[in-house]
C-alpha cells in the first residue's frame, strides 16, 4: 500500500513540474475526419453579441450541415431606453430566435439579468453543462478584456470551462466532451493587457446578407427609436426607415473595417486574388486554454477554406 501511495505522490509531483508546452501537446486538437459533422457553440453576453461577431461564419457552418448554437449568457433585460424587465427579456429572446432562424442555427438564452453576469463557480458549471450537452468541437466567446462587465465575464467563464468540460466528474449530470474543445475569441479593439491577435480571418461575403437580415431582426437593439444603438449612438436619423438603415450600415461598416484591417491575413489564408476581393470578414483569436491547434487544422474545419 505504501509503495502505491509513493508512486501516486511521485506522479502528481512530476506532473506539477511538466513544462507548459507538454500540457499543450497533450491537448493537441485533432482534425475531424473528412465529412464529419462539427458542433460549434458561440457565447455572447447579450442577445446580439455573438450575432454581431460570428453570425456570418455561423451561417457558413450551418450551410455545410454543421450544428451551430448561439448562446446569450444574459437575457438582455436592461438593454433598452424605454423597456426593461420581463417584457424586454421575452422580446429579445423572440427577436434572437427569429435572427437565428435566418442563419439556420440553434438558440439558448440564459435567464440571468443583464449587467449581473458573474464569473463564479455556479455560472461556470452552467456554461460547462451547455458545452458538454452540445458536445462542442469549437467554443467561441468574447475576450476577458472588454468595456462591458458581462462581456468580460463571458470571456473569463469560457477560459475557466476549458479542460474541465472534459473532466467526467465536473458538472457530472452532462457527459464530458471527448477532449478539450478548440476555444476561440471574437475580435475587439481593446489594447490592454494585449491587443486582439487573430489566428483566422473568415471572408463572409457569400452570407453577408444573411447576417445583416439577422441583425435587422433585432429592433430592440438596432431599430427602435429607444433601442440601445439608436439612443446611445450619435447623429442617428429620427425617421424609422432612415434610423434602421443608418444602424445597419454601422454593422456593415464594422465588418468591412475588419476585412480591411486584417487584409494581409485574408490574403495569407485565401491567396492574393480571393483575399483581396473580400468586402466583409469576421476574425478570431486562439484561446490558449483550449486545445492547441494550428492554422492549417482550423482551415480544414472552417468553411470557405474547403472545410466540410
Amino acid at each position: 500500500m505504501r509503495s502505491i501511495r509513493c508512486l501516486f505522490v511521485f506522479v502528481i509531483a512530476a506532473a506539477c513540474f511538466l513544462p507548459a508546452g507538454s500540457i499543450l501537446r497533450a491537448t493537441q486538437a485533432q482534425t475531424p475526419a473528412a465529412g464529419r459533422q462539427l458542433r460549434i457553440i458561440a457565447f455572447g453576453a447579450h442577445p446580439d453579441d455573438a450575432e454581431l461577431k460570428f453570425a456570418g461564419t455561423a451561417a457558413l457552418f450551418a450551410a455545410q450541415g454543421h450544428k451551430v448554437k448561439l448562446v446569450a449568457m444574459t437575457n438582455g433585460d436592461v438593454g433598452h431606453f424605454s423597456q426593461a424587465g420581463g417584457p424586454l427579456a421575452q422580446r429579445r429572446k423572440a427577436e434572437v430566435e427569429a435572427c437565428h432562424a435566418k442563419l439556420g442555427v440553434a438558440t439558448d438564452v440564459f435567464d440571468i439579468h443583464d449587467g449581473e453576469l458573474m464569473p463564479d463557480l455556479e455560472t461556470r458549471k452552467k456554461m460547462a453543462n451547455v458545452i458538454r450537452d452540445w458536445q462542442a468541437d469549437i467554443v467561441l466567446s468574447h475576450r476577458p478584456w472588454d468595456y462591458h462587465p458581462d462581456h468580460r465575464a463571458v470571456g473569463q467563464l469560457a477560459q475557466d470551462t476549458a479542460v474541465v468540460v472534459a473532466a467526467p466528474f465536473f458538472a457530472p449530470y452532462t457527459p464530458p466532451t471527448k477532449g478539450n474543445p478548440i476555444y476561440l475569441f471574437y475580435s475587439d479593439g481593446f489594447k490592454k493587457p494585449y491587443p486582439f491577435d487573430p489566428i483566422l480571418a473568415v471572408g463572409i461575403d457569400d452570407v453577408a446578407q444573411k447576417k445583416f437580415d439577422c441583425i435587422s431582426a433585432l429592433p430592440s437593439q438596432f431599430g427602435d427609436a429607444d433601442s440601445w444603438q439608436a439612443r446611445y449612438g450619435r447623429n442617428v436619423p429620427t425617421d424609422e426607415a432612415g434610423r434602421k438603415a443608418f444602424l445597419l450600415d454601422i454593422v456593415k461598416q464594422r465588418n468591412a473595417n475588419e476585412a480591411n484591417q486584417y487584409r494581409d491575413l485574408l490574403v495569407k489564408l485565401y491567396g492574393e486574388q480571393k483575399g483581396r476581393a473580400f468586402k466583409y470578414a469576421e476574425t478570431f483569436e486562439l484561446n490558449q486554454y483550449g486545445a492547441n491547434t494550428t492554422v492549417d487544422q482550423l482551415k480544414q474545419m472552417f468553411p470557405t477554406f474547403g472545410g466540410k
